[in-house]
């Protein structure tokens, strides 16, 4: 999710009245920053997480220390990957990866078995391949090297350095939010230790589809635990209602949109919410720009059930027999790639469908 050149560089205690840790019309607005206030600043910080949390399953995240000039780099390397003729972003198609990196055509990616309307780059932290040996799980094909263009240099600066500061803004808030409901805050340390599954992704919607379709993004939970979202001033961002309806999230000058995913549903039992959410085409040819930022453990981490005093209260997590949740991470992901990545699961995993 992708933002336009702003002044406010998401250090302060909020950006507009309420901001501190507070409701608006949309979503809650949480301020970061006031875990290094006083104790009721952090008191305040905790109630609001564990309201949003746990209701709405998303929030807009303020007092990040995130600057405003960090994410015109960002924002500026971006354009500038989708403004290359298209002769070099195929150069970096992912259908020349096995792990899944790489750049994806408008309309090759699927969700709930519909096209998704975007085209978009994928990148996560800069290893070298895994390919999976006799006997290890089919997940480590999901780590290996990105794939950067030639001709924009800056790309490779710009997002691996995203990805350094946006870890280190995930892990304070998983730390928070996990003290905001009593539990141990350091209780997943463990799963992101060593090389953790962090990825981002560049994303355009082009506008509305030639046949009229709306589908920017199919509705859906996210695998892991926390996503940051940097999105533009063009909406199209629609949280789901338990009625069915969607609450559309406009965009708010110098925040994150944050929401929750399945595996931290899965592990407080459903005390902590991951709420289904989808974007909306842009209507005609006007073209949207955001980059999602996944914050998930390692591969091959087993998340244990969390440990937190109000587990009696947890209503369950939510149980859909066609997308079973497994503890170790890496199989979520694997089977999300799989299915929302069909021709570059055909040319270098079609092995895979049939287990």
């Amino acid at each position: 999710m992708t933002q336009s050149s702003r002044t406010d560089t998401g250090t302060g205690p909020g950006t507009g009245p309420g901001t501190g840790t507070g409701t608006g019309p949309g979503l809650p607005v949480v301020d970061l920053s006031l875990a290094a206030g006083s104790g009721e600043d952090r008191a305040r910080l905790h109630g609001t997480l564990r309201a949003a949390a746990t209701d709405v399953g998303f929030f807009q995240l303020v007092g990040h220390g995130v600057t405003a000039n960090e994410t015109t780099a960002l924002s500026d390397a971006m354009r500038s990957f989708f403004a290359l003729p298209e002769a070099d972003r195929l150069a970096v198609s992912n259908l020349n990866s096995p792990h899944f990196r790489g750049y994806t055509r408008t309309g090759h990616e699927q969700t709930g078995g519909a096209r998704d309307w975007r085209d978009q780059m994928d990148i996560g932290l800069e290893l070298p391949p895994h390919v999976p040996g006799a006997g290890e799980p089919a997940y480590w094909w999901l780590q290996g090297p990105n794939q950067w263009p030639k001709a924009l240099p800056q790309l490779r600066t710009a997002t691996l350095g995203w990805i350094d500061k946006l870890s280190a803004v995930s892990g304070r808030l998983l730390h928070e939010l996990l003290a905001s409901i009593g539990a141990r805050p350091d209780f997943y340390d463990d799963a992101f230790a060593g090389h953790p599954h962090l990825r981002l992704k560049l994303v355009r919607y082009p506008g509305t589809a030639p046949d009229g379709a709306a589908q920017g993004v199919g509705t859906h939970k996210d695998y892991g635990f926390i996503t940051l979202l940097l999105q533009d001033s063009v909406g199209g961002l629609q949280v789901a209602r338990p009625d069915g309806s969607f609450l559309d999230v406009p965009p708010m000058p110098g925040a994150f949109v944050v929401n929750l995913g399945e595996l931290l549903e899965v592990a407080t039992d459903g005390y902590l919410k991951a709420t289904s959410h989808r974007v909306v085409s842009p209507p005609h040819a006007r073209e949207r720009f955001s980059v999602p930022f996944f914050y998930n453990p390692r591969l091959d981490a087993h998340i244990e059930p969390l440990d937190f005093p109000l587990a009696h209260h947890a209503p369950g997590a939510t149980d859909d027999p066609s997308n079973p949740l497994y503890a170790e991470f890496g199989r979520n992901e694997l089977k999300g790639y799989l299915r929302a990545q069909p021709e570059v699961t055909k040319k270098f995993h079609a092995d895979l469908l049939t287990k």
